[in-house]
């Protein structure tokens, strides 16, 4: 698989990589099964999809937990990247970027992953109630102790932005100017994908200006640009997409041409691409510092999504994604 680097420390990973919460965490509980998971995992690493993307949050701790157990076998080819800073309730979520907290977070999550430094530390939120240079701090120190390699921080967006006027990542963009200050960043997360575009719109430029890695998260749009979705077919209540406004019935309808544009460049490229796959390569296009993290929990589709780095779009192609119509969702 091709290689992409991430940050000013040249650490070098697979184009795609494997987003891992699904096999635990935010959709439906069901589905989930903890052996199925595990084969996901050693073939996307088979495949050269080595970026695994895990948080301390997902399950919570089980996510980590079931990486662990491939980790103890495989850690030399993977890349790790796992997140600290929310903690889970029986209701909510809250955020804690104290100090104290951060550093023991990370001890945890080395005993759960089965290693002894984590490749990439991302901050998965600000606390509004601490300095998040003092949060930053915490973790600089953390590379200065061998237990992290580099700091990532996940950008915050809000879906108000887009009626305010305001940019969706601008409360990040601030935040990313007073982190680098204190310690360099490695890498930005945050949503891309052919129907969610708006980190194109300053935070994609930020990053690349500066050698910053980006982490496409869900650039398969929750799984709604794989094509493999029926409107009104419902979601578990566990799942995130029950509550989404784009997933119900009348918007996954009305959103369906997006769909079809994806698979009418997939039929020119042969007929086993998948509007998946060429999702992914819209991703990959945007930029020689992106990194695209498709979540997965069967081997089927880590073997897709990594086949999708070897995918590439034309000019003709790429026009054709720009022209698609925006998404539609419920706030619509």
């Amino acid at each position: 698989m091709e290689r992409r680097t991430i940050g000013a420390g040249a650490l070098a990973v697979g184009a795609v990589g494997l987003g891992c919460m699904p096999m635990s965490w935010a959709y439906s509980g069901s589905r989930q099964r903890g052996d199925e998971s595990l084969r996901c995992v050693h073939r996307a690493l088979d495949l050269g999809s080595d970026l695994l993307d895990t948080a301390d949050m997902y399950g919570p701790f089980t996510n980590e937990l079931l990486l662990g157990r491939v980790l103890k076998e495989r850690r030399r080819e993977a890349f790790v990247s796992t997140k600290a800073g929310l903690l889970v309730g029986e209701q909510h979520i809250v955020a804690n970027g104290r100090p104290g907290y951060v550093k023991r977070a990370c001890d945890a999550s080395l005993r759960r992953l089965q290693t002894d430094v984590i490749d990439l530390y991302q901050l998965h939120r600000a606390d509004p109630e601490v300095p998040v240079e003092e949060t930053w701090g915490a973790m600089a120190e953390l590379v200065r102790a061998g237990k992290v390699r580099s700091l990532g921080l996940c950008a915050v967006g809000a879906r108000g932005g887009r009626r305010s006027g305001g940019r969706l990542y601008d409360t990040t963009l601030r935040q990313l100017e007073r982190v680098q200050q204190v310690f360099p960043v490695s890498a930005v997360q945050a949503e891309l994908s052919v129907w969610s575009p708006e980190a194109l719109d300053g935070l994609l430029p930020w990053c690349e200006a500066r050698g910053v890695g980006f982490l496409a998260a869900m650039p398969l749009g929750n799984g709604f640009l794989t094509g493999t979705l029926t409107p009104g077919e419902g979601f578990e209540p566990d799942d995130l997409r029950a509550r989404h406004p784009r997933f119900t019935a009348e918007m996954m309808a009305a959103n369906q041409p997006i769909v079809a544009g994806l698979r009418r460049i997939a039929r020119r490229h042969g007929e086993d691409v998948t509007p998946a796959q060429v999702a992914l390569a819209w991703v990959l296009a945007q930029g020689r510092h992106v990194i695209a993290l498709p979540g997965a929990k069967r081997e089927r589709w880590a073997a897709q999504n990594a086949g999708a780095a070897g995918l590439r779009l034309t000019g003709e192609d790429l026009a054709e994604v720009s022209a698609l119509p925006p998404a539609l969702g419920s706030w619509d």
